[in-house]
Formats: C-alpha cells, structure tokens, sequence
C-alpha cells in the first residue's frame, strides 16, 4: 500500500521488531479499527484477526468507518449502508468466538442531511443486526490541503453549519454516538458542539487531532500548549470522551518510521506520554479509552508493540484504573456485553 496521506505498511520491516505481549492475560477492546478494500491496499477481517493474534487478550473491537463496500446503486444518501451491511456479516460468526470483531460499529452517514438522516440511521441500524453504536462524519480541515486526506476531505467551519448540526441532534434519539475526527485546531469548535448536545455522547478519535509536520513542525511548545488547553476545556464536558491512540499517522510527525527497525514498546511510550497523560489527567479514565488505529497506524509499528506501550505508560496504575482503559471505558461508551 502507498498513497501519500498514508505511511506505507512493510511488513518484513514490522516483522523485524515485533515483541512479544506484556502481560497477556488482562483483557483488551480495541476501541478503533477499521477495513479497507482500496486499490492497493486490502485490510478486511483476515489482515486484522492476524494482527490482534499477537498474544494480547483482545475480546472485543470496535469497526470505524472507513469508505468500505460502499453500495453502488440506489440513492447517494444510502450508499454507506453498505459498509455497515458488509461489516456486520463478515464478523457475524466471530460474534461467538473471541474477539468479537466489530461487536460495535460505528458508520458514516452524511450529517448534513439533517433530520432527513434519519432515514439512514434507521437503514444502517438495521443492517447493523443491531450493532451500529455510533456514526462518524469527518470534519477534519486545514488551510494546508497537504494535510488532508481527500478522500474525506471537509470544508472550514463544518462543525458550525447548522444543517450539520441538525443531523447531530438526531443521533441522541437513536442512542447512537457523535465520533469526531478534526484537527486540534478546531477543538474549540467541537466544545461548541458539544455544548449544544449535552445529551449527546462524543467520542474524539485519535487524542484529538495531533498534527506535528508542514508548519506545525516549526512550533512544537505552541501546539503543545495549545491542544492541551483545547483538550481541557472539552474535559469539562461530561458528555465528552476521548480514545487514546491514533499516533501513528503521517500527520503526528513522530516519524517512527524513519528508523531501521520499528519503533519498540519503550519509545512509543516515551514519545506518547505528554499526550496520553495529559488526556488521561483531563478527562479521567472512565472517560479514556485506548485504540490501535489499525491498518492506518501500522506504517509505524507492529499492533503488539502499540499495546506494549499502552500497557508500559499505564504500569503505575490501580487494576482499576487499567481496566478502565483497556475494557471498561469501551465497554460502556460502546453498549457491548463485556
């Protein structure tokens, strides 16, 4: 696989410097995975159920969106139900097994539709076999278009539009979570929203947005500075909830893989801590979660040494407070039966 919004996955590179599991019994939901069937790359459940078998317990995922099996036909609006069909019966028989794959799953449904959306929540709840937990209408923008994944690619302020946020009051009668993929620029903006659905659970992906390369690169201490205050104020809400992960993408700027071998389970650790912690200490481990972010973070290090480095930046807290973030906080923001 290559396209330029993604570090490349080498997996005789990966395969170099995989580790073996730390502490291979405490039980793990992987809170943010996807599939992808694109030109060039194919991760579906067979590429993801050979990663997750790496010695760490996980027994649950959950499926985020991802442009997957699309249908082809029918209305425009309709379309990404295909991805939550296809999903929900390729992982229906490892309901009964362990990990339950995708026992959650989040889709895409176009958000400024707004009360009109309702028609393709109630479609994807049904294809879900009653495993849809949330939809996910990316917002992520930049005036530095390099940034950007085009495929997904959202206008400025999107987050602000009011028929955008008509479709976001919908989903709170469906039961149904807001997962916000944005940049830590526009944090503010989703504390606005936030505000205005309070009854509404958000789930920010990805420890909010980390973008550390193009100009970014040249002030680390301000976006340091500035995403964590953002990240506070949103801790404020209780609505609100974090997943911690999704650092290593292209944008984070960590460049894990520059180096000869992957990145182990002690540098991740030590490059992830400020961000983590600061996540953690915010919003407080009933409220954090983590991910693996894969297929997407694997042009950085292999799934075992991600869950490595979860699991060494957490070493010095109670069993209860892990389990919040390795299971519990998942569990619950996600309805699954753990």
């Amino acid at each position: 696989m290559s396209t330029s919004n993604y570090l490349p996955v080498r997996e005789a590179w990966l395969a170099s410097g995989t580790e073996a599991a730390l502490e291979p019994d405490l039980p793990i939901i992987d809170a943010h995975h996807h599939f992808y069937d694109r030109p060039g790359w194919q991760y579906l459940l067979e590429e993801y159920l050979a990663d997750v078998q790496s010695g760490h317990n996980i027994t649950a995922s959950v499926f985020m969106q991802a442009l997957t099996r699309y249908r082809t036909e029918g209305p425009e609006a309709l379309r990404p139900v295909g991805e939550v069909a296809y999903v929900a019966d390729a992982t229906a028989h490892q309901q009964l097994l362990r990990p339950r794959v995708a026992e959650g799953i989040i889709g895409y449904a176009d958000l400024r539709l707004g009360a009109a959306v309702r028609e393709v929540l109630d479609a994807e709840l049904a294809a879900s076999h009653g495993r849809l937990r949330g939809v996910r209408h990316l917002v992520a923008w930049d005036e530095d278009p390099s940034l950007v994944n085009p495929l997904s690619a959202a206008p400025a302020g999107l987050l602000l539009d009011k028929d955008y946020q008509a479709g976001v009051e919908q989903l709170a009668d469906f039961g149904l979570n807001y997962e916000a993929w944005l940049f830590f620029t526009q944090l503010p903006e989703l504390f606005a929203l936030a505000q205005r659905f309070p009854e509404t659970r958000i789930v920010i992906n990805h420890c909010g947005g980390v973008v550390r390369i193009a100009r970014y690169a040249n002030h680390p201490e301000t976006v340091f500075a500035q995403w964590a205050h953002a990240m506070r104020q949103l801790a404020q809400l209780p609505n609100v909830y974090v997943k911690l992960g999704g650092l290593g993408m292209r944008i984070n700027g960590f460049n894990f893989e520059q180096g000869e071998r992957p990145p182990t389970s002690a540098a991740l650790a030590e490059a992830w801590q400020p961000w983590m912690m600061t996540c953690i200490d915010a919003f407080g481990v009933e409220r954090c979660m983590f991910e693996s972010n894969f297929p997407v973070d694997k042009g950085s290090y292999p799934y075992s040494n991600g869950w490595n480095a979860f699991k060494r930046l957490t070493a010095g807290a109670s069993a209860a407070e892990r389990d919040w973030l390795f299971r519990g906080t998942a569990s619950r923001v996600y309805q699954l039966e753990m």
